[in-house]
């Protein structure tokens, strides 16, 4: 009896397979021809006011002495992106994420960053760039990673050359400018 239980179930899954069907089909690649773009626009890292763009979501216990009082600080941003470095430039997108301040050493001052940098007006706006980057904030000018985008941008690839335009040490505030150059489709 158990023989023909699993025969049966074995012929049964068999017809079930054979009348499968793949939902999905794959076609040959085209290369498509890829544009460079190059943008430059500023950006406003403010922490203090009674209005910031970026805030502390998260520090660690202190727990040595010898650690940067920044290591493993958190920070999220929604900082505006602007034409020129005034902030009363015309605004032209968003910079939003994250970023980690990454080395022990305050002599060399780290970030990890993760941000989006989002298009709300011109030829580019509904369209963005994705950076995951090192951003050794001491270094100027340095260059940091675009990993991809999305809109016009969308499978974009390049980088980016950041200058400090201004600085206020006490602070933290900042106006960062950035150099695009990316490759897309």
């Amino acid at each position: 009896m158990e023989k023909i239980i699993l025969f049966t179930l074995t012929m049964v899954l068999s017809a079930v397979l054979v009348q499968s069907k793949y939902y999905s089909r794959s076609v040959a690649y085209e290369p498509v021809q890829l544009k460079k773009t190059n943008l430059r626009f500023y950006v406003h890292d403010t922490i203090t006011g009674s209005n910031p763009t970026a805030v502390v979501i998260a520090h660690p216990n202190a727990t040595s002495s010898s650690a940067s009082p920044l290591f493993g600080r958190l920070i999220a941003i929604d900082d505006p992106l602007t034409e020129g470095p005034e902030i009363s430039s015309k605004t032209i997108g968003n910079a939003r994420g994250m970023y980690a301040f990454a080395s022990k050493d305050d002599k060399e001052l780290t970030l990890v960053l993760y941000v989006d940098l989002g298009f709300t007006s011109g030829k580019y706006k509904g369209s963005s760039l994705s950076v995951l980057s090192r951003n050794p904030i001491l270094e100027n000018p340095r260059e940091m990673t675009v990993v991809g985008g999305r809109g016009l941008f969308r499978h974009a690839s390049g980088f980016i050359t950041v200058r400090t335009q201004s600085d206020d040490g006490e602070k933290g505030d900042a106006v960062l400018e950035y150099n695009v150059e990316v490759v897309h489709p």
